[in-house]
């Protein structure tokens, strides 16, 4: 088997166990279909690569209105990676950018970090608590296991999160060996995440309309319609979603 091919049967074989170990994805989309139900909104939040996950659900033909992704520029890699990196092990700085979306008592937010030990996706995690929201957890128990907090809680995200689904992913993320390199490639962490949160939407949607509640879900902007049909959704959640 070549190198791709063998990360490929890796994800597949991820997705296998994240398929028979569904409970947490159910767990986590009747928070968020509660939540909608109530007219809350649902918040994501990723720092480095798993910011990702936030834009991944953020405006998304097919996906829902109400999500409000926290892109902190400073938390991402295009200004500076290694600033991001500096920033993400930052106490103080994750209760600041909380504040600044204005979250409501019954809101949910999804925090996505692999290794989940750095200090401003715990403080998320705890500002959000505190501030009256569900938690739910992204992370890779494998990689949380074998690593110590950078809070000083000396919790780490899935200890303090409401619900908390693995992603299944190896110690250091990437997955793929090569024969003469110390280092593997390839990470799988993006991709299970991606499907995880879009697993999720697709329950939400379905336990809503069981529920007799439409939800609110963008067009593509691509499709004759889309446009028309994503205007009055802008204009509801303008002030709701802080990218928009």
């Amino acid at each position: 088997m070549n190198a791709g091919a063998e990360y490929i049967d890796g994800i597949l074989q991820l997705v296998e166990k994240l398929k028979a170990n569904i409970e947490p994805l159910n767990q986590s989309a009747q928070l968020i279909t509660d939540a909608i139900e109530a007219g809350r909104t649902l918040h994501v939040f990723g720092t480095g690569h798993s910011h990702m996950l936030a834009e991944e659900l953020f405006y998304r033909a097919g996906g829902l209105a109400c999500v409000n992704p926290i892109l902190e520029e400073g938390l991402m890699l295009h200004r500076s990676a290694v600033q991001s990196t500096e920033l993400e092990r930052l106490e103080g700085l994750a209760s600041i950018i909380l504040k600044q979306q204005s979250p409501q008592e019954g809101d949910v937010i999804i925090i996505a970090s692999n290794s989940g030990r750095n200090a401003v996706n715990i403080e998320m995690a705890l500002a959000a608590k505190a501030s009256g929201l569900k938690v739910i957890a992204i992370t890779s128990l494998n990689h949380a296991g074998a690593s110590s907090s950078r809070h000083s809680s000396g919790k780490r995200l899935h200890e303090v999160s409401d619900v908390v689904i693995d992603n299944y992913g190896c110690i250091g993320d990437a997955s793929v060996e090569i024969p003469g390199l110390p280092i593997k490639v390839s990470p799988t962490s993006t991709v299970l995440g991606a499907c995880i949160a879009n697993a999720i939407v697709a329950e939400v949607v379905m336990l809503l309309m069981k529920r007799g509640f439409t939800p609110e879900l963008f067009a593509s902007s691509n499709m004759d319609g889309g446009d028309e049909h994503n205007r009055r959704l802008l204009a509801k959640y303008k002030g709701v979603v802080r990218s928009l």
